[in-house]
């Protein structure tokens, strides 16, 4: 429930709903203390603001306030004059007294040196925050001023001032001296009109920013409004907001762009104000307030006298018209006896608009009787009333010539209505769901629309026949507008896309992706022609038009291409194929990188080009180069050389670079089973040259090589033991009668065979009986 820092950042401490107080070690991330003894939920606490004194403080539900001495581990003071929960604790600048708050509506100052009641402050609402105002703080100048001026400083012990925040959305400056109130906002910045009990919303916290930089209050409803520091004029304290961030937007139901140069844009959420935000900023610049119920609709417009008006339609059967300068309500139309779900500005003479509402009815509404100094809202008239629709009206669109009035209906139907009579012309009936948008082309005599059965028309004025549909959206579309002069409109629906269209081709040329639910709201500047979308998932997004950027930017990178890319030539001309490998990955050109290493995979000294062009490669080059090899190692034309770079890389790249490369697994896994695969196919090649080698020995075409050999020594050891004096080598015979044999015509060469088979069988038989006749006397003369 809450959580606090010591001076010297070193100790955490929590408050929880386990009625625990918990102290932490923030560097080592462990408890050191653990008090208990409050039996409710401790809602703030707060750590000295002396770091010599170890003290904490903690407030409860329980109505009390405790001390607890961080060095004796013990609660050393209960605090007990509050009778209700305490929601805040501050410490005097000089540390001796300690003011809590609580929703009691009392501030209770306490002394530290005995932990008694020094004085009660009532406040009259419930406090959510109190802080204490420092003499170096501007707020406290602003103060001195005030008080010399008004003679309420006094001599004694210096007054402790303070700031207190609360269920009334009120900054309040008070002073312990008297417990008067200095100061007090006339009106709440948290903007909530309504008087229900179960609705009223204020500030839910507060803190004084560092270094003079003013106070920052929070909303119940997720906001962050920054005021600066007070201003002393004309004896008055005066507090201003200089910025509010909205956290939460509810759901968007309709945004326009605001003022001459559309530099604001006004949304309408699901809530009953205006929230007005500055583009360049995207913080909220201010807010119209005065609705009682939910906002459903606005318009904008440069009014004939310069000024920058603003309508809204509510939920509370109303209409507003506001001036963005003085940021007041300038007149309020009643009448309508439903919500208003539809307003539109005159787009000529701007000097009325029209409302349409779920009780069926068209009104339009005059600026007659507006006065420029009224502080008070003036009640607007309705000069026209008609009947319209048989459902309730959705949308509403004037023409550029302030001629006709177009209304879309949830009857499936839209009607063109002559102004300023609101006298019927025709009904554009075709549409199979209720109409969600209407708008009127700036150039041509057409209207478009937009409805939930997914689709969009545009229809011809003249007799309401429909021109074009355009499908694509897969749900309801809800507004459709045109750009470029009618050359082109741009959608959204629920199902969360934005669609860009030519509406001469019936082709959605772009659709855009950028909301996680549906799309309410579309604004389109008609200067800038900048977009801006919102929905159901409270987000606004900007767009700005960035076809002349893209095209400029695809020419520079075009130019910057064709000059690297003769750099490329020149280094593959000169050899330089390091240079040529660095180039070809900065263009990202895989093919001219695969010919550049098939390149060098037919040179001697391939391993040593490639070593070296590989080495001037950083981690994300590698990757990108794993990225090649793996899509190379797919096609069996080019996995050699793929191969080939791969044995490279893993024989420069050590394994604890290669597990740094980013997504190395995901590329390994693609290399493996094709690299698998050519392993496979490589060695059933190799396998089937074993067969034909058998087959050619087989059919004595070859013999192996280390058995010729053998035979060849063993012939050269016989003919030198047996050949005598007069006797011819057998080896000649033979190859003699091979001779013959070859010389001789085929017709009698199985005949000479044999006889060459009898002559070896003869030429043996001596060879046997010289070598037994040898060995025979070797052994009788050994004898």
């Amino acid at each position: 429930m809450g959580m606090a820092c010591d001076a010297s950042g070193g100790l955490l401490a929590t408050a929880g709903a386990d009625r625990k107080v918990l102290v932490w070690d923030v560097d080592g991330g462990f408890c050191t203390h653990y008090f208990k003894g409050h039996k409710g939920i401790v809602t703030s606490i707060m750590f000295h603001p002396d770091p010599s004194r170890l003290i904490l403080f903690s407030g409860s539900d329980d109505a009390t306030v405790r001390v607890w001495d961080l060095a004796t581990k013990k609660c050393i003071a209960t605090l007990k004059k509050h009778f209700a929960t305490v929601t805040s604790l501050a410490v005097s600048e000089d540390g001796w007294t300690l003011l809590s708050a609580g929703r009691d509506q009392v501030v209770n100052l306490w002394d530290l040196h005995d932990y008694g009641l020094t004085i009660t402050v009532p406040t009259y609402e419930m406090l959510e925050a109190v802080c204490v105002i420092h003499s170096v703080s501007p707020f406290a100048s602003c103060l001195g001023l005030y008080k010399q001026r008004h003679g309420k400083k006094r001599s004694g012990s210096p007054a402790i001032d303070f700031i207190t925040i609360g269920e009334r959305g009120l900054v309040r400056i008070w002073s312990s001296e008297g417990a008067v109130c200095l100061f007090e906002q006339k009106s709440s910045d948290v903007t909530v009109s309504s008087d229900k009990e179960d609705s009223r919303r204020g500030f839910i916290a507060a803190g004084m920013l560092p270094l003079g930089q003013g106070l920052l209050c929070v909303t119940a409803d997720q906001e962050f409004l920054f005021y600066s520091p007070m201003e002393y004029t004309e004896g008055c304290l005066n507090l201003i907001l200089s910025r509010r961030l909205v956290g939460y937007n509810e759901e968007i139901v309709d945004m326009k762009f605001l003022g001459e140069e559309e530099q604001f844009l006004a949304v309408a959420t699901s809530v009953e104000r205006v929230q007005v935000y500055d583009l360049a900023s995207m913080s909220c610049s201010y807010v119209l307030a005065g609705h009682t119920d939910i906002v459903l609709c606005l318009d904008t417009c440069l009014s004939s006298s310069g000024r920058t008006l603003i309508v809204t339609g509510s939920k509370d059967n109303s209409v507003r018209l506001w001036e963005s300068e003085s940021r007041c309500c300038l007149g309020t139309g009643v009448g309508h006896m439903g919500a208003v779900g539809a307003v539109a500005f005159s787009k000529k003479r701007r000097n009325f608009f029209v409302s349409g509402s779920s009780d069926r009815t068209l009104k339009v509404w005059s600026f007659d009787g507006l006065s420029d100094d009224a502080e008070q809202a003036t009640n607007l008239k309705a000069k026209a009333v008609v009947a319209a629709h048989d459902k309730d009206i959705n949308s509403l669109a004037v023409a550029p010539n302030d001629s006709f009035v177009c209304s879309g209906s949830q009857d499936r139907t839209a009607c063109i209505w002559r102004l300023p009579d609101l006298v019927f012309v025709i009904a554009l009936k075709g549409h199979k769901r209720g109409i969600w948008s209407v708008e009127f082309s700036p150039v041509d005599q057409c209207v478009i629309t937009a409805s939930g059965d997914k689709t969009i028309k545009i229809w011809a004025i003249s007799d309401g026949s429909c021109l074009k549909t355009f499908e694509g959206h897969t749900s309801s579309v809800f507004r459709a507008s045109f750009l470029t002069r009618g050359t082109q409109f741009v959608s959204c629906g629920a199902d969360g896309l934005v669609k860009l269209w030519t509406v001469k081709t019936n082709e959605c040329i772009a659709t855009y992706d950028q909301h996680e639910d549906k799309v309410w709201a579309l604004a389109i500047g008609k200067k800038t022609e900048m977009l801006a979308t919102g929905g159901s998932d409270s987000v606004i997004n900007l767009w700005h038009d960035s076809t002349a950027l893209e095209k400029e930017e695809a020419f520079r990178k075009e130019e910057e291409g064709v000059l690297r890319g003769q750099e490329l030539a020149n280094a593959v001309s000169d050899a330089d194929y390091t240079k040529a490998i660095q180039i070809a990955f900065e263009l990202r050109r895989p093919h001219k990188l695969f010919e550049l290493f098939a390149e060098l995979c037919r040179r001697r000294e391939a391993k040593d080009w490639i070593e070296k062009a590989l080495g001037a490669l950083g981690k994300e080059e590698f990757r990108l180069l794993f990225e090649y090899v793996r899509e190379w190692n797919t096609k069996p034309k080019l996995c050699h050389i793929a191969q080939f770079v791969l044995f490279r890389l893993f024989s420069i790249l050590p394994p604890t670079d290669l597990i740094e490369i980013r997504g190395i697994g995901e590329l390994l896994e693609g290399l493996i089973p094709y690299s698998q695969r050519h392993f496979s196919r490589l060695d059933r090649l190799e396998r089937s040259t074993f067969l034909l080698d058998y087959t050619l020995t087989g059919m004595s075409v070859i013999e192996p090589e280390t058995d010729a050999r053998d035979v060849q020594q063993d012939k050269s050891v016989m003919q030198s033991d047996i050949k005598d004096p007069g006797e011819e080598p057998l080896a000649e015979i033979a190859n003699k009668e091979q001779q013959e044999i070859c010389e001789e015509p085929k017709e009698k060469a199985s005949s000479k065979k044999r006889k060459s088979h009898r002559s070896r069988d003869v030429a043996y038989k001596k060879v046997k009986g010289a070598a037994s006749h040898k060995s025979g006397s070797a052994i009788s003369s050994q004898a």
